[in-house]
């Protein structure tokens, strides 16, 4: 495919849902059976769309809230949903949780949450190297579960697009827990204290929230003395979960799009927002190329080495307008760098008044491999760097908007430290994740309380 350098122009040519084939495309999958693939994509195209427009609307106007600071993003999940370890209650659980830190950032930080869930077809994954190898023996990399598997076999490692239906029915039933745990009293505030999981609840951290919760229940029984129940007031009794995932796989999503019967404009009805990773985000490729005719929100993974001239060409591309709510910049550099490389970037591009909702991933940039051979992060460089973007936007004058985290409802031994002391030696202990490590309910629980701390002492500024 040829080169294409993208310029303002281009962006003012005729979009469509497949424009991207024209584009150079990386961490992309090539499939040998190209019938079997067209016949895929027929099939999903047909299929009903997983989210609305609507719904994707609602959430572009809080991001335009979060970017004034006027509420907080939080957005987590899993690294790569998985079809074996799919069920009911993993799903049930990492909603509790996330609900669970939405109540520690609303009533500890005395700030609005918006809620973004990484599920519902979070399947695809970019990889640092196309080939692993083991015992002698080099077999393509596992690139999540739609596109191929994860044993170390020559046939499950072959790209097999009927992967596309099976991740878009397992999203759909995941959707539609989602909405009835979100509307149907699960998320209900007097049953605050049935969202700290069992296995945390014993811990210092999940003590600390059951003293939360209980102040939470005092406030709701003075508010139902002066006639505000959860009976006469739904926000008591139900919260707007939206999802996400990162529009990897083109193929999968150019068959979800829509057009909106009320606006006319294209919505990527797979999931409320999208975004992009550092891997694949060039200015000239097929993955900016398709986002920028899409309404829905969006994100862009932005690494250590990004410069200014990268995030106006985002900011071009994707959000030409200007408009609030539209782009989200999501700051992966690690620990140790993004102190050095983070604020002359995000002062040079503060000037510019482009509008941004800035968030961290504390993640993707603290990933090490022990000493027994296990990818790990440590949990002191995650915090390290949560705090670390949150003084940077202080001195800037511009807004933190929100945190990007992998974690899981589970009680996982993945990613070390924190109140629970895990230490390398503890890894295998429940090591489970289909790529990268991820916290666990209690480090989760943990870290949102010391984001609550600090937005507290931001919302006292404001």
């Amino acid at each position: 495919m040829q080169a294409h350098n993208y310029s303002k122009q281009d962006s003012k040519n005729a979009w469509s849902k497949s424009s991207w084939r024209n584009f150079p495309i990386k961490q992309h999958p090539t499939y040998s059976d190209t019938k079997e693939l067209a016949s895929v994509e027929k099939e999903l195209a047909s299929y009903p769309p997983l989210v609305f427009a609507g719904e994707a609307r609602s959430l572009k106007a809080h991001f335009a809230r979060v970017q004034e600071g006027k509420a907080f993003l939080l957005q987590g999940g899993d690294c790569a949903e998985s079809f074996d370890q799919f069920s009911g209650s993993s799903i049930r659980d990492l909603f509790k949780l996330i609900i669970q830190m939405g109540a520690i950032l609303t009533f500890a930080g005395s700030c609005p949450v918006v809620k973004v869930g990484r599920l519902a077809g979070q399947f695809a994954k970019p990889r640092s190297a196309d080939f692993e190898e083991s015992n002698g023996t080099s077999l393509p990399s596992y690139r999540g579960d739609i596109i191929n598997g994860l044993a170390f076999a020559v046939q499950a490692r072959e790209p097999d697009p009927m992967r596309m239906l099976k991740a878009y029915h397992q999203s759909a039933a995941t959707l539609n827990l989602l909405r009835a745990f979100a509307s149907g009293g699960l998320a209900d505030l007097n049953e605050v204290h049935r969202w700290n999981l069992d296995f945390v609840r014993a811990k210092p951290f999940g003590q600390r929230y059951e003293e939360l919760a209980e102040s939470i229940t005092q406030a709701l029984g003075f508010m139902n003395a002066c006639g505000i129940n959860s009976s006469n007031t739904p926000i008591l009794k139900t919260t707007e979960f939206y999802t996400s995932h990162e529009a990897l796989l083109l193929n999968y999503e150019e068959q979800l799009v829509r057009e909106d019967s009320l606006s006319g404009k294209w919505y990527d009805c797979s999931a409320h927002m999208l975004w992009i990773g550092e891997r694949t985000r060039d200015l000239d490729g097929a993955h900016l190329e398709f986002l920028r005719g899409v309404e829905n929100p969006v994100g862009v993974k932005i690494g250590p080495n990004a410069t200014k001239d990268d995030i106006m060409g985002i900011c071009d591309i994707l959000n030409p307008n200007n408009e609030a709510g539209r782009l989200n910049l999501i700051v992966r550099m690690g620990a140790d760098t993004i102190e050095k490389n983070f604020p002359p970037l995000l002062e040079s591009v503060h000037k510019e008044g482009r509008a941004i909702l800035w968030s961290c991933d504390p993640m993707h940039g603290n990933t090490i491999k022990a000493n027994n051979g296990y990818k790990t992060r440590a949990f002191d460089k995650i915090l390290s760097e949560v705090k670390s973007f949150f003084a940077i936007h202080k001195a800037c004058g511009s807004i933190a908007g929100g945190i990007h985290l992998e974690m899981t409802g589970a009680d996982v031994t993945e990613c070390v430290g924190g109140s629970q002391a895990i230490t390398e030696a503890n890894l295998a202990t429940c090591y489970s994740t289909q790529c990268d490590p991820r916290l666990n309910a209690t480090q989760a629980i943990e870290l949102a309380f010391l984001v609550a701390e600090i937005l507290k002492e931001r919302s006292q500024r404001f």
